[in-house]
This record gives C-alpha cells, sequence and structure tokens, in this order.
C-alpha cells in the first residue's frame, strides 16, 4: 500500500496515541478509556512513543512483544492488553494515514489454560453455614457470589432494588471498579457491567431469598446491599479483605474470590 499523504510518515507513535485515545474516549465507556490511556501511557508510550509512523512500518513487533515479556513486572494478561491495544492503533493509523503496518504479529502468549478452581462440596456446605448465621451485612456478598454467581464489582454495586422477589430474580445493573488514572493516581467509579451480556437477570435460589428477604425490610431500595447506605458503597480491593476472612473463619485455604463464580457455574 503506498502512503497517499505527504509526511504522514514523520507523525509520531506518541501522536498517534492521542488521536487513538480521543476516538476512544467517544466510543467506550469512561471506565475502559481510562485503562486504554493508563496501559498505553505506561507500557507503550514510553517506549514506541518517539518512533515515527515511517520507523514503526518496518518495526519488528514480534522482537518487541518477546522483550516486552521479560520485562520486570510485566504479567500475561499486561501483555496481552498491551498487543491488543497496539494492533488497535496500528488499524487506526493505518486507516488514517494509509501506512500499511504488518499487523500480523506471529508471537503468542504462552497457551497455558488455566484449570478452573472450584470449592468442592464440603468448604461449600462451610461456607453456606457460616454466611447464613452470620449477622454481618458485609458478608452477603460472598453468598450472593456463591450462589448468583456475581462478579466482586458487580456484588458492591448491588443494591435492594436490584432484588426482585417477587419474581425471584436478581438484576445486574452496575458494577463498581477502580481505574488507574496515572502512577499513584486513580479513583473508584460505578458504572454499568463490563459487557451488554453482563447487563442480567438471575433466577434468585431459595438459599438467596431465605437469607435477603427478612433484612430487606431493614432498608431503603437505593440502600446498597453490602453498606446498607444510598451513598456509600464498598470497593472490590476493601471487600476482597472481608472475603479473605470469611475464608479464614471457615477454615477454608484461600482462593482467589472469582472462584465462588466457578463453584456457581459448576
Amino acid at each position: 500500500m503506498q502512503n497517499k499523504e505527504v509526511g504522514n510518515e514523520a507523525i509520531t507513535f506518541s501522536k498517534g496515541c492521542d488521536e487513538w485515545l480521543a476516538f476512544k474516549q467517544n466510543t467506550v465507556k469512561e471506565s475502559s478509556y481510562l485503562n486504554y490511556k493508563f496501559k498505553v501511557n505506561k507500557y507503550l508510550r514510553p517506549d514506541l512513543g518517539s518512533l515515527s509512523l515511517g520507523e514503526l512500518a518496518n518495526f519488528d513487533m514480534n522482537e518487541y512483544i518477546i522483550k516486552k515479556k521479560n520485562e520486570k513486572g510485566i504479567t500475561d494478561n499486561i501483555l496481552k492488553d498491551c498487543v491488543m491495544f497496539l494492533k488497535s492503533i496500528l488499524r487506526f493509523l493505518k486507516r488514517k494515514y494509509r501506512i500499511d503496518f504488518d499487523l500480523d504479529f506471529n508471537y503468542r502468549l504462552n497457551g497455558n489454560i488455566n484449570e478452573i478452581v472450584v470449592f468442592n462440596e464440603k468448604e461449600r456446605q462451610k461456607l453456606l453455614k457460616y454466611l447464613m448465621e452470620s449477622q454481618k451485612v458485609k458478608t452477603l456478598g460472598v453468598l450472593i457470589s456463591l450462589y448468583a454467581g456475581l462478579r466482586i464489582g458487580e456484588v458492591c454495586g448491588l443494591k435492594w432494588e436490584d432484588i426482585d422477589f417477587e419474581n425471584k430474580m436478581l438484576n445486574v445493573r452496575r458494577t463498581i471498579q477502580r481505574v488507574y488514572l496515572g502512577e499513584k493516581n486513580s479513583k473508584i467509579i460505578s458504572t454499568t457491567p463490563k459487557s451488554k451480556k453482563s447487563v442480567r437477570k438471575i433466577p434468585l435460589a431459595k438459599i438467596l431469598i431465605e437469607k435477603l428477604k427478612p433484612l430487606s425490610t431493614l432498608y431503603s431500595k437505593d440502600d446498597y446491599i453490602l453498606t446498607g447506605s444510598s451513598d456509600k458503597f464498598t470497593e472490590p480491593l476493601v471487600y476482597r479483605y472481608t472475603y479473605r476472612n470469611v475464608l479464614k473463619e471457615c477454615n477454608i485455604t484461600y482462593r482467589k474470590y472469582h472462584c465462588l463464580r466457578h463453584t456457581f457455574r459448576n
């Protein structure tokens, strides 16, 4: 493909990142945009920002990604995001400036499939007994995730208005998450779940009705379930400590919170 605009090859990758981010800001949720911006600025711009688009057209991306993988603090998930953002930026710049980048990256992340971990039946029964007997409102989220499969951010964003006892349904409408703006700079936001499919209705298990219905009369519809307050919610990082303490009280080996979701599906 020939370059049809004079001087386009001299534009830097850093300027291209700014243009891509400006485009994304108008097409994705705030939480997604801030995630893109943070990771592009932290992981891609420092390495590639000064390169011109002409230099990038002849740049060995596979070699770059392999070197990136060996950097301190680069996990497979971070590297996966870097590859995804890099491809998206280059596609955007290819369309805008008619420069033919090599987008056929041959490098692949390690293909090991993580084993799905669940709580066994004995552990599940221990959790159920503890959670049903607990008088602490903040432990309700663990029970809800165990019997409805909610992610930790979705539990933190759950309000009493989201529990439909009449139709025996739980409505997932929002999620709480911390987004990073830069080094040592972040903020908490309440937003819709990560995809359209994540906004969903889940049949309300009998166990949840038994535990939640009596408590629902003590709060207003607008109150967050985990705090009992309409203007104060629990953020996922803080709620992980509650979850960790629940497992400790039950003498159950720690597993990631997402294990509750896998146990629900199992």
